[in-house]
């Protein structure tokens, strides 16, 4: 079933690619969402309703799960669930950048099974099915050798560099970047481009569902800020925090954070 959803997912990918690749970012209508919830364009709601019309009509017994749907806790009673960020990155797509993703996922029992991270303009779809390892453009791809964070490069916002994130009361040394979509930074840890990624902040389960796996399925390691592995399809669709990358590097990150007891969660906004 991973597999066969997968073809699924690619197929949704591509369509959802030749959408949103039909408007100009720059010049695409736009607008904040209400409570701060960010940026929306035409261009993820068109997306979205591709997106919805492809993989409901083949799965019409799964649940789904969309930034751009309102949501419907039916899905709670699902087997399998639809996971999806039509476009991941908006702001980068609205500005005219090649930075940004389709993130799609499906969850079976909490646990992600198949997930794509597509990149229309810069060529690159990643893909994993449980089991099966990660690809990129139907290549295999794998997590890099870096075992300690000192030689670590990490995708990471400059917040986790605050003093009071970490035991020692500083950040430990290791070089920092940066891509402005959540999808995208898991991907390319997924394929050794980086050592790993992190936030600290609760995000999304549509923002980081398909790299979950990816990066998984490459052989690196996926947990939430306190080691424990991400369940998603949750009644707030949240998990806490995000701290990805080869094994050794995912082990030190996890020896030198200071994570206080889980408190209310509230959105990422990276």
């Amino acid at each position: 079933m991973p597999v066969r959803d997968l073809d699924l997912l690619i197929k949704a990918a591509r369509a959802a690619g030749e959408v949103a690749t039909s408007f100009s970012g720059r010049t695409a209508r736009q607008w904040e969402k209400p409570d701060g919830a960010g940026l929306v364009t035409e261009a993820d709601m068109a997306v979205n309703e591709c997106l919805e019309a492809l993989l409901r009509e083949a799965r019409p017994d799964y649940g789904w799960l969309s930034e751009e749907s309102e949501d419907n806790l039916a899905r709670l009673g699902a087997e399998r669930v639809f996971v999806v960020d039509p476009i991941d990155g908006t702001r980068s797509f609205a500005e005219g950048s090649k930075t940004w993703a389709h993130a799609i996922a499906v969850v079976e029992y909490g646990q992600v099974v198949a997930g794509v991270v597509y990149l229309p303009l810069r060529y690159m779809l990643f893909s994993a099915a449980l089991g099966k390892g990660a690809h990129l453009n139907g290549a295999p791809i794998g997590t890099g050798q870096t075992d300690t964070l000192s030689r670590a490069t990490l995708l990471a916002t400059r917040a986790v560099l605050a003093a009071e994130n970490w035991r020692d009361g500083a950040a430990p040394r290791f070089r920092r970047a940066y891509r402005p979509s959540l999808a995208y930074r898991m991907a390319v840890v997924a394929q050794g481009r980086f050592d790993g990624m992190m936030t600290i902040r609760p995000s999304w389960e549509w923002d980081v569902a398909a790299g979950d796996l990816i990066i998984r399925e490459a052989g690196g390691v996926c947990t939430d800020k306190i080691g424990e592995p991400l369940v998603f399809n949750n009644k707030k669709p949240l998990v806490d925090g995000i701290v990805a990358g080869t094994k050794g590097v995912h082990g030190d990150i996890m020896a030198r954070l200071n994570i206080p007891e889980r408190a209310m969660m509230e959105p990422n906004s990276d």
